[in-house]
C-alpha cells in the first residue's frame, strides 16, 4: 500500500507521467493552459506570418520570409494549409477535455503537458525564426522533435480525433522542420549542400515507414506525404527545376507514403510488421476509428 501510495504520489509530481485519473483540479488547469497556450500560439503565427518583427537581431523578416533557398524550401501555401488542418483538431483535443467520456476526458489531460509544451516551444521558435536566431530555433524544433516523439509512445492509445492534432500533426511537421530549419541555419545553397540534401531527404521516407510498419499508423503516413509534396513544390519552384533533382526525391517520397499510408489505411498494407506496443492493450484507437468527436 505504502509503494503504490509513493507511486502515485510520484505521478501527481511529475506533470508528464500517465495517470488513471484526475481531479477536478487537474482537469481545470489543464483545460485553463490549453486554451492559453493555444491562443498565444495561433496569434503570434498569424502576426509574424504577416508582419516582421520591428526589433530585435538583424535581418528580421515574417515566417516565410525566412523561407529562403534552400534544399528543404517548403511551399508557404501548402504548409500553412496543413497547419489551419492541425490548429482546427487541436479544438477537437481542447474539446475533449470537457467531454463526459473518460476515455477522451483521460486521454487529453494525459497527453495535455506535452501539447502545452509544445505550443510554448513553438512560440519561442517563431520569435527567434522571424529574428534570424537560426540555431536557437533549430534547438527548440530538436527540442519539441523529443517531447512530441516521447509523448507518442507514452501514450500511443491516444484515441485517433486528439492523436492527430495533438500527436501525429506536429511530430511529422516537426521532423520536417529539422531539415527545413537546419538547412536554413547552415544558409549554403551550393552544389555539395544539394547533394547531402538529396540523401537526406530520404530520412522522411525511412521514417515515416518506421511508423507505417510499427504502429500501422497512417495519419503519420499522410501527414509525412503531404510535406513532402510541399517541399516537392518549394523545390521546385525555387529555380529552374532541370538543374536539380530535390523536386524530383520530394515528389517520389511523398507518392510512396502516400500509396503506404493508403495500403494501411485500408487493411491491405504492403509492409509487414509488428506493433511497437502490445497487442493485448486494452484499446488500440490507432486501428480503430471510433467516434469522430467527444460524447456529451
Amino acid at each position: 500500500m505504502a509503494e503504490n501510495g509513493a507511486a502515485s504520489s510520484g505521478s501527481r509530481v511529475n506533470p508528464f507521467s500517465r495517470r488513471e485519473e484526475f481531479s477536478s483540479r487537474e482537469l481545470i488547469l489543464h483545460r485553463i493552459t490549453t486554451i492559453v497556450t493555444y491562443i498565444i500560439f495561433v496569434i503570434t503565427a498569424i502576426y509574424y506570418t504577416f508582419e516582421r518583427p520591428h526589433e530585435g537581431h538583424q535581418p528580421r523578416h515574417t515566417i516565410w520570409g525566412q523561407n529562403l533557398a534552400t534544399p528543404f524550401k517548403q511551399n508557404s501555401v501548402m504548409t500553412s494549409i496543413y497547419w489551419i488542418f492541425v490548429l482546427l483538431l487541436q479544438l477537437v483535443y481542447a474539446y475533449s477535455l470537457y467531454s463526459r467520456d473518460t476515455v477522451y476526458v483521460n486521454a487529453a489531460a494525459n497527453i495535455g503537458t506535452h501539447y502545452i509544451a509544445s505550443n510554448l516551444l513553438l512560440f519561442g521558435f517563431i520569435h527567434l525564426w522571424v529574428r534570424s536566431h537560426l540555431w536557437l530555433a533549430e534547438l527548440l524544433i530538436v527540442v519539441n522533435f523529443f517531447n512530441l516523439t516521447f509523448a507518442y509512445f507514452r501514450h500511443s492509445t491516444t484515441p485517433r480525433p486528439i492523436h492527430i492534432g495533438t500527436v501525429a500533426g506536429p511530430l511529422a511537421w516537426n521532423f520536417v522542420a529539422l531539415y527545413w530549419v537546419g538547412a536554413r541555419a547552415v544558409n549554403k545553397d551550393t552544389l555539395p549542400a544539394r547533394i547531402v540534401g538529396n540523401i537526406f531527404i530520404w530520412g522522411i521516407l525511412a521514417y515515416g515507414a518506421f511508423f507505417l510498419v510499427a504502429f500501422k499508423d497512417y495519419t503519420m503516413g499522410f501527414a509525412l506525404s503531404y510535406l513532402a509534396f510541399s517541399t516537392g513544390v518549394g523545390q521546385f519552384l525555387t529555380k529552374l527545376p532541370v538543374f536539380q533533382l530535390q523536386w524530383i526525391f520530394a515528389f517520389t517520397i511523398g507518392a510512396l507514403l502516400f500509396i503506404l499510408s493508403l495500403g494501411v489505411s485500408s487493411g491491405k498494407a504492403p509492409l509487414r510488421g509488428g506493433e511497437v506496443v502490445s497487442e493485448d492493450r486494452e484499446r488500440a484507437p490507432l486501428l480503430h476509428d471510433g467516434p469522430d468527436v467527444p460524447q456529451e
